[in-house]
């Protein structure tokens, strides 16, 4: 009778040890899973950027603007012809909300104009870098390989909006000269080009921008000037690359009024995405 009211009290024993240690090891994971859970909640991930898509880039320019750009548009006669002008060119891309560009390029009885407009979406796949951080970093890089020159004593380091004057062409081969790091360029030192007209950073564009102008040099059988205004605003970066070639050979395309074509053209464009 003895050995028979023993073995339930073994059991029982036994029951009650492995219940505790069920119990404790429950307990242990489910402290060890919150805490986890609430590490995982704290770290937030990165900002996504502003803009989700992109405009299109075509469509992107008002007629007007094209105009004045593009001086041989309004000469066409052929009405299906200056539509086909206005219209331009989509540059090949995989994915529009990532990266979309249109150009032109149209012919007048002076010159030859191009112009380019490039819309790209910088997307971070780095949980701890937002849109914005990466965009910014992509825009360093081009501002980089812009080249800038140093900004010279007598500028104010403030730029100021372009005016709705522009400078006579004739001033044009002593206003403007190329980046002195590129070997295609104007030999003249950026000494000789006024300080508001040299390659620069620009303020009041976006979140950040700068401006590249470049004239090929006076070796070349005709000089073609190349004006290129870029800008961030968010995760969203604008290239506008704006270049003439004049048909007499002893012209040069002038640099204010490129420069002011071009940096409009920004404003209306660094405009229409905020809107």
């Amino acid at each position: 009778m003895q050995r028979k009211a023993y073995v339930p009290g073994v059991a029982v024993l036994l029951a009650a040890l492995l219940a505790g240690c069920t119990s404790g090891s429950a307990n242990g994971g489910t402290a060890d899973d919150s805490k986890g859970s609430n590490t995982g909640t704290t770290a937030s991930a990165a900002e996504p950027g502003k803009y989700r898509t992109l405009p299109e880039a075509c469509g992107s320019v008002p007629h007007d603007t094209l105009d004045s750009l593009l001086p041989g548009i309004k000469q066409i006669t052929d009405e299906q012809q200056r539509e086909k002008a206005y219209a331009g060119d989509a540059t090949l891309t995989y994915d529009t909300d990532r990266r979309d560009g249109c150009q032109w390029k149209v012919e007048s009885t002076t010159a030859t104009d191009h112009l380019l407009v490039d819309f790209e979406r910088v997307v971070s796949y780095d949980n701890a870098v937002s849109d914005d951080a990466k965009a910014t970093g992509v825009f360093a890089g081009k501002e980089t390989a812009a080249h800038l020159p140093e900004p010279s004593a007598s500028s104010s380091g403030t730029d100021t909006n372009p005016s709705d004057t522009a400078t006579p062409s004739s001033t044009a081969s002593s206003s403007g000269s190329g980046s002195a790091s590129d070997p295609g360029s104007d030999s003249a030192s950026a000494s000789e080009t006024p300080a508001d007209l040299q390659p620069r950073t620009l303020d009041g564009l976006g979140d950040e921008a700068f401006l590249n102008d470049k004239l090929s040099s006076a070796s070349s059988a005709a000089r073609q000037r190349t004006v290129t205004v870029v800008f961030r605003t968010s995760n969203v970066i604008v290239t506008i690359e704006y270049a003439e070639q004049p048909t007499a050979s002893t012209d040069a395309p002038d640099s204010k009024e490129m420069q002011d074509r071009a940096r409009k053209l920004a404003q209306k464009l660094a405009d229409a995405l905020n809107g």
